[in-house]
């Protein structure tokens, strides 16, 4: 078994160059299950190794006039190898070194994503551990809800990337299968053994029952994975741009020194990468699309598949990891303003703290309607009226004040009450 060709960034993996390496890898793994299963002589495949490489500009010449890429390829691995050659290749057909190649790239692909998705937890785990107690506005509807912390709301995106990361953990097994079954995978010309020896050196597992191609709803499934990282990356950058609004600026993105945020107004700062990573998500979902349509080929086999799959995998694969590499920078150096997160909660003389007024009542033995209704016209009194203050309606509210103390509504806008199970909740993400 030869070395596995190795590059340090994702976009390197799907590179021309790095492909027919793993052309290369696939065929000479065959060559030497044969040879220890006794169908070819081991000294060919020891020239095999000695010999075997390609030129990628070469293959595109060959390829331009066989019209196929594989045959070319061959063809000029031929050219270095000679005479020996003739055992590389026995009993194949294309897509035997084709899928079982692109599973070493899928699960080189999910490494490293896996690499760079543990630098975003770890960022976003920082982030939540820094900001534990830093009370801000809840907010359902996009309308003030109840306290809660920014540590509280990024601990939510730290508990979905963990997930992510069990996802692509079993994917990386999932995509791990190869298939050297020959046409129309019956096994007619080449002996099931020399898969399984194959693929064992290529550290996959052999395809179950694979046709003439290994079935799309494995490679789907990577899709898909990716399509739901992306989507939760959507998902914190559409929150930061939300927060980072001017009227409510709660977080900000990094603003750079030198950074221009408008042609016209020299005043904007704007979230230019929590968008860019918001239009970059529709695109991977546009391919998660793609790949559930390849999975229905006609018969044994078409190549209909092939065309998206040579833009759909590079191309999500390294815009997934781009887009996880921009998401850990943009949340390690995220502006957060905690004065502006108070500002906001007690906008209105604190309407946030609602519920607490109403519990309170109800707990006097009032009836919960009563209570709602006293409660809820303090509140509207105060919402959207200049110098509005809901806690000083409920404190002049004869209704309220006849069942609560000026202590005991004071109790009710004390915002440490809702951080009160905050703890249970980091001690589940082991922070």
């Amino acid at each position: 078994m030869i070395e596995r060709y190795t590059l340090p960034a994702m976009g390197n993996l799907w590179t021309e160059d790095y492909k027919l390496q793993t052309w290369l890898q696939v065929e000479i793994a065959v060559c030497e299950a044969q040879a220890d299963l006794g169908y070819i002589p081991a000294e060919a495949v020891a020239e095999i190794k000695a010999k075997a490489q390609f030129d990628v500009a070469r293959v595109r010449e060959i390829e331009a006039e066989t019209r196929h890429d594989v045959i070319a390829f061959l063809t000029n691995v031929n050219e270095y190898v000679g005479d020996a050659g003739r055992y590389i290749h026995l009993g194949l057909t294309s897509s035997d070194m084709l899928d079982t190649a692109l599973a070493l790239q899928l699960v080189a692909s999910v490494s490293e994503l896996l690499e760079q998705l543990e630098d975003l937890i770890h960022a976003t785990r920082s982030q939540a551990q820094a900001h534990r107690y830093t009370i801000m506005a809840g907010r359902s509807h996009g309308i003030h809800a109840e306290p809660i912390t920014f540590g509280f709301k990024v601990a939510g995106w730290l508990a979905e990337l963990l997930r992510h990361r069990d996802r692509l953990i079993r994917l990386r097994e999932t995509v791990a299968v190869g298939k050297i079954s020959g046409a129309v995978g019956t096994y007619a010309n080449v002996d099931p053994q020399v898969e399984a020896l194959t693929c064992q050196k290529l550290g996959l597992t052999p395809d179950m029952a694979s046709t003439q191609v290994i079935s799309r709803d494995i490679h789907a499934e990577y899709m898909q994975v990716l399509a739901l990282l992306t989507a939760s990356i959507e998902r914190v950058a559409v929150e930061i741009r939300n927060l980072q609004r001017t009227d409510v600026l709660e977080v900000e993105e990094y603003f750079a020194k030198g950074q221009k945020g408008s042609s016209a107004m020299p005043h904007k700062r704007n979230p230019i990468r929590s968008e860019r990573l918001t239009g970059l998500a529709r695109v991977v979902r546009g391919y998660a699309m793609a790949a559930l349509e390849n999975v229905a080929l006609w018969h044994e086999r078409d190549i209909s598949h092939s065309s998206v799959e040579r833009m759909m995998l590079p191309d999500a694969s390294t815009v997934t990891h781009f887009m996880v590499a921009e998401l850990t920078d943009l949340i390690k150096n995220l502006l957060v303003y905690p004065e502006n997160m108070e500002r906001n909660l007690y906008c209105y003389g604190g309407v946030v703290f609602s519920q607490r007024v109403l519990l309170a009542l109800v707990d006097k033995g009032l009836s919960r309607e009563d209570a709602y209704r006293w409660v809820q016209g303090a509140a509207h009194g105060a919402w959207n009226q200049e110098g509005g203050n809901f806690r000083a309606l409920v404190e002049q509210s004869p209704d309220i004040t006849a069942h609560l103390s000026a202590p005991e509504i004071a109790e009710c806008f004390d915002a440490k009450h809702h951080l009160k199970h905050l703890d249970t909740i980091f001690q589940r993400l082991g922070i």
